[in-house]
């Protein structure tokens, strides 16, 4: 993400599907149909899929392509950490989403079986999901999230083989 910032493109597909990993556990971006990469802090074509949607595209706002590749992402995070979506569609109707808009961390970790993740992957979730797209998050700052460098996992051998 943060070289595709650095190179102003947007994907606006990001989703699991979409997401290849090789044998080293390098992570691979795919399908890049959807992609830009000029104006892409002033889009408004309705892009990317469903579940992983932010709500300016849902509202047919002008969106900055690069805030809702890090919403995606934050969708795809969760799910990678709980095994489930988040919410249903990013809208205020949605009751899931609606406790995202009012900052309820406790109410909406409770609600989704998340009550034992860490306070800072709360944090980096609910930043990365925020509802306005000036307050989310960007890829350089998700690098230096103190979530993102925690050591969660002891080293790989070189030997596991990823199928």
């Amino acid at each position: 993400m943060e070289y595709m910032d650095r190179n102003d493109v947007a994907h606006r597909d990001l989703k699991l599907e979409n997401l290849l990993v090789d044998e080293k556990l390098n992570l691979k971006v795919a399908d890049f149909g959807f992609a830009k990469n000029s104006n892409v802090s002033k889009l408004k074509s309705y892009k990317g899929t469903h579940t992983y949607m932010a709500p300016e595209i849902r509202e047919a706002k002008i969106y900055d392509g690069k805030k809702v590749d890090i919403f995606s992402a934050g969708v795809i995070l969760f799910i990678l950490t709980q095994g489930i979506f988040p919410f249903q569609a990013a809208k205020k109707e949605d009751h899931y989403y609606r406790m995202i808009i009012k900052g309820d961390k406790a109410g909406y970790f409770k609600a989704t079986g998340g009550q034992n993740l860490s306070p800072e992957f709360k944090d980096l979730f609910f930043r990365m999901c925020s509802y306005d797209p000036k307050k989310r998050i960007s890829a350089s700052e998700i690098r230096a999230h103190p979530w993102m460098n925690k050591n969660l996992l002891a080293p790989i051998s070189d030997d596991v083989k990823l199928y």
